[in-house]
């Protein structure tokens, strides 16, 4: 059966370790489209940023960019599919919870316009250095669009536009404990089961507020702990988007390369991994018998897509 809809992670999957998408994975993209599948984008990039590496790629105007880890669904020309965003409470505790870690802590905003750029403020923080310190290349990407508020708190005032999720980065170790901290309440649910040792991380999803995503690059010592509305996650968009193409989710070709892709991985009929993904979700897809793909540098997308569309008159 050959995939009606692909689904594809950005940073570590299309695009190289200098951010680029090769000319044989453009060539891919190009090949899957012109055999009739829709490519969806599905990142934990915001719009925006997702749009400084697909304006030049040949993707059809409709074409849809699932964006923040699943809050926002927009089309390539930015039109609003679905969007999710934190409770203003919801938010104004978690500041509080994460007190400790606050000046790795940012708030995003879908301030998205026709143009597919962001306004300034879509991105608030209570300290620009340390966030610098931490994912320097995402500051100097994102630098026009960030804001200070000291206290973060003054971003969140009733009538103001509500954040689509909240961001923690920092080194690894510091993360996982806030990762434990964060899946240790109630309110938090961990997508994805990532195998955290809390035994919270199982229980009282019923009364979660809001669903905790991880990426972590071991080779930069760098995790990034994404907290979205609860049952926000790449799975849940491509699943809502699908059903609006009227595609089942056997016909989904998902390929990603970290954390926050398993569920989308797991949800899809063809999941493939990439082989830059960390050591213990490749130990996990080869449990479940994913396809793994060549590294984000050796063109693993254009790998799978050729292999799918094998003989198909493109």
């Amino acid at each position: 059966m050959l995939p009606r809809l692909i689904a594809l992670d950005l940073d570590g999957t299309l695009l190289n370790s200098s951010g680029q998408v090769s000319s044989r994975n453009r060539s891919a993209l190009e090949l899957a489209q012109n055999s009739g599948a829709e490519i969806v984008i599905s990142t934990g990039r915001r719009h925006s940023f997702a749009m400084q590496a697909l304006r030049d790629l040949g993707l059809k105007p409709g074409s849809a960019v699932i964006s923040s880890n699943g809050a926002v669904i927009r089309a390539l020309s930015s039109d609003l599919i679905h969007r999710s965003h934190l409770q203003l409470s919801t938010a104004l505790w978690l500041c509080d919870y994460l007190n400790d870690y606050r000046n790795g802590l940012v708030l995003t905003f879908d301030l998205t316009g026709p143009d597919g750029n962001d306004s300034r403020g879509a991105l608030i923080v209570q300290n620009i250095d340390q966030i610098h310190s931490s994912i320097g290349r995402w500051m100097r990407a994102n630098r026009q669009y960030i804001l200070q508020a000291n206290p973060i708190e003054a971003a969140l005032q009733p009538g103001r536009e509500l954040p689509i999720q909240m961001m923690l980065c920092g080194p690894i170790e510091p993360m996982q404990r806030a990762e434990a901290h964060l899946v240790h309440h109630p309110r938090v649910i961990a997508v994805g089961d990532q195998e955290l040792s809390s035994e919270a991380s199982h229980a009282g999803h019923e009364d979660a507020e809001a669903a905790l995503h991880r990426t972590t690059y071991p080779e930069t010592d760098l995790t990034l702990l994404d907290i979205l509305p609860a049952g926000c996650s790449k799975a849940s968009a491509l699943e809502r988007l699908a059903n609006l193409r009227g595609i089942g989710c056997a016909e989904i070709m998902a390929i990603g390369d970290n954390w926050n892709d398993l569920a989308m991985l797991r949800l899809a009929g063809e999941p493939a991994l990439m082989c830059n993904a960390p050591e213990d979700l490749r130990s996990l897809a080869i449990a479940n018998g994913w396809t793994l793909l060549p590294s984000n540098d050796d063109d693993g997308v254009a790998t799978a897509i050729e292999a799918a569309f094998a003989g198909s008159p493109a």
